[in-house]
């Protein structure tokens, strides 16, 4: 009988036990490169054990599973993506952790996000985090960071968003972040920061910036990108106008530049810009007029001007622009009596034309009397405000006289010689 047959069943059952073997051999091979492994490890070792609560993320991290094939696995639930291997996205939940990342290496190559938002992590932003190369988005927002931030955070060109408020960061904003070309939204505000706004003209990408509540002084930047929509600086030490060059910003929205030392006129182009709708610019010492616009269209929705020092009579043409429903001028030193154009916007609106939703004109030495068509608002019906002003007869009885005293006649008398 030959033994042919037999030899070829033999090789068979051995290549079936080879691919067996090869097969369990490859299901055990990791699925994260080793590096990103020892990063992760490295991460998870820089937070505070004792900030790890049960049913955060960080707790379920276990690395005795391969982190990126953990699905359907009661380890490593939250808290990072993977594509091919490769972490390529850490958010961390808003648990609580602590700790300091000064000496993490940021070895993750291919990461794009990185968000540790909401958390008590301390200590200087390490310069490691330029290791970064691919990162998009860098959210550290309501942390605890000290320091100075680096300069190597300039070098991620591939950054479109940078977070880093409510912070207790210090120092300068780094000139480097002028190389953040693909940057489109940057906001450091709630933090430490101070001396002049560098120039970032060359962030043709940017559209959002908010640097509020910090010591930042200088002039107003007028060396900012014209694709900006929002710009928030309130709660700063800045002085001087408003650029002629905010006249070239196309897509502007929002000027927030309340709490600052603001000086002169506002340009008159700021009432007939052609996108902004929201000007806020209270608690800013303006003393000068504004100059009116040559011409009235205008896209803004909302202008507060209050508790400054501006003089002069109540400007016409804000109770002709179409579109504001909100427009606040108390606490200044306006005077005179109410137009009629203000009146009706408040009385009246109509499709073409927006009427006041909120007014207010309270703090102010008008006087005369209260217009009859103010007099029949029902409370409720608009938030109309003219406490405090010199008006002949405005009893608390009436809504919009509540809350402040007319003026004494002594006090409105001795204004009145002061008017020029």
């Amino acid at each position: 009988m030959s033994q042919k047959p037999k030899h070829l069943s033999l090789v068979m059952a051995s290549l079936v036990i080879l691919y067996l073997l090869a097969f369990l051999l490859s299901s055990a091979e990791s699925k994260t490169y080793w590096s990103d492994v020892a990063a992760l490890k490295e991460l998870k070792n820089s937070v505070d054990a004792k900030s790890m609560r049960p049913g955060s993320c960080l707790s379920t991290w276990d690395f005795s599973v391969d982190p990126c094939d953990s699905v359907f696995s009661d380890t490593f639930t939250c808290g990072l993506r993977c594509v091919s291997g490769r972490v390529t996205e850490l958010s961390f939940d808003q648990a609580g952790y602590s700790g300091s990342l000064s000496s993490f290496s940021f070895n993750l190559p291919y990461l794009h996000t990185l968000d540790l938002s909401g958390n008590y992590f301390s200590g200087p932003l390490p310069d490691s985090l330029s290791n970064l190369t691919h990162l998009t988005r860098l959210a550290l927002s309501a942390n605890s960071f000290s320091g100075s931030i680096p300069d190597s955070l300039g070098s991620l060109s591939l950054l479109e968003e940078l977070l880093l408020d409510g912070n207790r960061l210090d120092g300068s904003v780094p000139v480097s972040f002028n190389g953040l070309s693909n940057l489109k939204r940057l906001e450091i505000q709630v933090n430490n920061i101070s001396g002049e706004f560098p120039d970032l003209s060359s962030l043709k990408n940017l559209y959002f910036l908010d640097a509020s509540d910090n010591r930042i002084s200088g002039r107003i930047p007028s060396s900012l990108p014209e694709s900006l929509v929002q710009i928030s600086m309130r709660n700063n030490l800045i002085h001087g106008t408003i650029p002629q060059s905010f006249k070239l910003f196309n897509s502007l929205q929002v000027i927030d530049l309340t709490h600052n030392k603001l000086s002169g006129s506002i340009p008159s182009f700021i009432f007939t810009h052609q996108s902004l709708q929201q000007l806020t610019l209270s608690f800013t010492s303006l003393d000068s007029p504004y100059y009116s616009p040559l011409s009235l269209p205008s896209e803004l929705i909302s202008i507060d001007l209050s508790n400054n020092r501006i003089q002069g009579v109540l400007p016409l043409f804000l109770g002709l622009l179409p579109k504001l429903s909100a427009l606040s001028l108390e606490n200044n030193n306006f005077f005179g009596m109410i137009p009629t154009q203000y009146v009706w916007k408040t009385v009246s609106s109509g499709s073409d034309f927006a009427g006041f939703q909120r007014l207010l004109l309270g703090g102010n030495f008008l006087f005369g009397v209260v217009p009859g068509p103010l007099m029949a608002l029902k409370p409720g019906s608009t938030n109309l405000q003219l406490a405090g002003n010199c008006f002949s007869w405005c009893p608390a009885t009436l809504f919009f006289c509540q809350g402040q005293e007319q003026r004494s006649p002594t006090e409105c008398r001795k204004f009145s010689r002061l008017i020029p």
